[in-house]
């Protein structure tokens, strides 16, 4: 569902500046693999998601998802492929509109727009009905103005709206990062559902070494640009927080991981 290779990206190449954010990347996902991604800062775990949306063009190699090369797609020509929820709640969603307008923005995405109706009766108990299993009573609040919501619930919605279309490829960006521990579990547990329910293939960036472990089916550790450790199935389901910063220590040649994710 996946194939990058030998993916690198220099930013400010030739300035003192300059930093390699990818290095050589070549990585493989099958469809409906679920995949964490765990770093430190600099590693390029952004850099690599943002590589895959398009967000800027690499330096060299390819990008296929679904077998179809996108390495020189446009990042609004990739969109249909892929739905992306940000670290940022605010991002996502158009605060000033409605939150069936919201959902009838993803649920349009890719089609011809017409002079229609916005919104049916049939469509308004569809999006209600996609809501309530969410349990923040957002079902019945369908006419309220997005930006009135919770970073939690704004962020649920944002999920389900990046999913509404079942994308090839699903980008969690660190996506409970700025939430409180209660909200970000029910979103990772959400999160958990969501992927299982469409059998997405997902790449979630986390710092948090407990869900690294806990969420997915497959791990993998970024340093300097590349993966070093590539871990999954039974090996995974065993792992705990100190034999992966054993091994880190171990593969990362004395790079230490942020404070951040040690204090996770």
């Amino acid at each position: 569902m996946l194939d990058l290779k030998n993916v690198s990206k220099t930013f400010h190449p030739g300035t003192v500046n300059a930093r390699t954010a990818l290095n050589d990347l070549t990585l493989h996902l099958d469809e409906g693999d679920f995949v964490t991604v765990i770093g430190g800062n600099g590693a390029g775990k952004s850099t690599l998601l943002n590589a895959i949306a398009g967000t800027f063009a690499v330096d060299c190699g390819s990008i296929a998802i679904g077998g179809q090369d996108v390495t020189r797609l446009p990042e609004y020509k990739r969109a249909a492929l892929i739905g992306r929820v940000f670290q940022d709640p605010m991002l996502g969603t158009a605060a000033t509109m409605q939150i069936e307008e919201n959902l009838a923005l993803a649920a349009r995405r890719g089609q011809t727009r017409g002079l229609k109706w916005g919104i049916t009766k049939a469509e308004r108990e569809k999006y209600r009905a996609l809501l309530q299993p969410l349990d923040l009573g957002l079902e019945d609040r369908l006419t309220a103005k997005v930006g009135l919501l919770s970073g939690g619930q704004r962020q649920a919605l944002t999920l389900l709206m990046a999913s509404l279309q079942q994308p090839k490829l699903l980008l969690l960006d660190e996506h409970t990062a700025a939430l409180d521990p209660k909200t970000a579990a029910k979103v990772l547990a959400l999160s958990d559902q969501i992927v299982a329910e469409n059998h997405l293939t997902t790449l979630m960036i986390t710092h948090n070494m407990k869900d690294a472990i806990r969420h997915g089916n497959r791990l993998l550790m970024m340093s300097a640009g590349k993966v070093i450790l590539d871990i999954s199935g039974e090996e995974k389901r065993k792992l705990t927080v100190e034999d992966l910063l054993h091994r880190f220590s171990l593969a990362a040649d004395g790079e230490m991981l942020s404070d951040r994710a040690i204090l996770s």
